[in-house]
């Protein structure tokens, strides 16, 4: 059997550093940090005291009343960055087999606020059971692509996927699989996330995976620098519109790039730590390349986890030159966590554009708040810090990993 060709034709985002991708890309390549103190409840209690939250959200500006009702917030921003995909594909809904149209949606926690509010709610009752009839179908992390399909009629696979901060990275590959197989003409994929309350904040400082530099939000994310100390939580979601090469050449869509590969793997090592030599990275890194045959010299710029966390950049820039060898030293190396932060499971959806994006312009995007080199790392490694550079970029790797050991990578190539 031979199995088709995948195209980029729609980008969309909401993020901590732009409320459109057009916004986001301008930030990342100017090294803006999005990261403040919280906004969304009183931090003055917790550990960490600032997050990288969605700037001027107002959910009025975007649905009627009767929407928001329905709409966890990590609903509303994958309901938003669809929208914008959508749009930027130039597809008419209408014209499309519906049937052969489908929405794959990551989402780690999914409506982490609404269980929050429901609970403290009933918490705070005398014991009556007043839940919202929408409680259940506002939390559910399958929801959102629920949401996408019935506002287009979009009848094809639709289904969330849920690995951590995998997540998003596992929808994008999964929509890759099914239409290379011929399962589909079109997906909307992509994910979101939205986690940034007290229980969020609370559950992860309780792990001590965020960084509790509340004296420098600004600078607080600085993957592979010395000085890091756990990441930043970030929100938002983002969307690509793929699909079939030809399904695409036949509607004159505007293609931004090839998805090339896709690799999944698992650590089977720890609850949250990596494996200390970056084993699952390597092989989920390989496999993505295997997929269709890239050769790892090809490729020109690595989007990586990069979270700051003590361990997980060691053990990812391990993992990078066991699968590079010396071409590691040729490749750019970028965290653009360092400026939206962690968004969790919809990181590798707003991570996926940062490395189309690089593609289409030619630009890596920096990694910011590098102050000092780690003696545990290899420095020679080209982490692109502090400022943006400019490069040919004909393929790019992003890679997300996730609590539970869960890896993912996607490899994206210009056409």
């Amino acid at each position: 059997m031979e199995l088709k060709r995948v195209v980029v034709t729609g980008l969309g985002a909401i993020t901590p550093i732009g409320n459109t991708v057009e916004e986001y890309w301008n930030s990342l390549i100017n090294g803006v940090s999005g990261c403040a103190p919280i906004t969304q409840f009183d931090a003055s209690k917790f550990k960490t005291q600032f997050a990288c939250e969605v700037k001027g959200y107002n959910a009025n500006d975007y649905f009627d009343r009767k929407e928001v009702r329905k709409l966890d917030l990590y609903a509303q921003y994958a309901m938003i960055a669809a929208d914008q995909a959508v749009a930027d594909s130039g597809v008419d809904p209408e014209k499309l087999d519906a049937d052969r149209v489908g929405v794959i949606w990551g989402a780690g926690i999914g409506g982490l606020l609404t269980f929050l509010q429901e609970v403290t709610g009933f918490a705070q009752g005398d014991g009556t059971p007043r839940f919202s009839p929408f409680f259940i179908p506002k939390m559910i992390a399958d929801i959102a692509p629920g949401h996408i399909s019935m506002k287009y009629g979009f009848r094809g696979p639709n289904f969330g996927t849920v690995s951590a901060c995998a997540s998003s990275t596992n929808a994008i590959g999964e929509a890759y699989n099914l239409i290379r197989l011929g399962k589909a003409d079109m997906f909307v994929t992509g994910g979101s996330e939205a986690a940034i309350n007290q229980a969020g904040v609370g559950g992860f400082n309780s792990m001590q995976a965020l960084s509790t530099r509340n004296d420098d939000p600004t600078t607080a994310s600085r993957p592979f620098d010395k000085g890091r100390d756990g990441f930043v939580m970030g929100e938002g979601g983002a969307s690509l519109i793929i699909e079939e090469y030809e399904h695409a050449i036949k509607r004159g869509a505007n293609i931004y790039c090839e998805i090339v590969g896709a690799g999944m793997t698992a650590d089977a090592h720890h609850l949250t730590a990596p494996h200390p030599e970056g084993l699952g990275a390597k092989k989920v890194m390989m496999n993505a390349l295997e997929d269709n045959g890239t050769d790892p010299n090809e490729v020109d710029y690595i989007n990586v986890h990069g979270t700051a966390t003590p361990l997980g950049d060691i053990a990812e820039s391990k993992a990078i030159k066991e699968v590079f060898g010396d071409h590691a030293y040729d490749l750019n190396i970028s965290s653009t966590k360092s400026m939206t932060g962690h968004l969790l499971g919809a990181a590798g959806a707003v991570e996926s554009i940062a490395c189309i994006l690089a593609i289409k312009n030619g630009i890596v995007p920096p990694t910011i708040n590098h102050f000092e080199d780690d003696p545990e790392i290899d420095n020679k490694l080209n982490f692109t810090f502090n400022k943006a550079q400019k490069r040919e970029v004909k393929v790019a790797l992003s890679n997300t990993f996730g609590f539970g050991g869960h890896n993912a990578s996607v490899v994206f190539k210009a056409l």
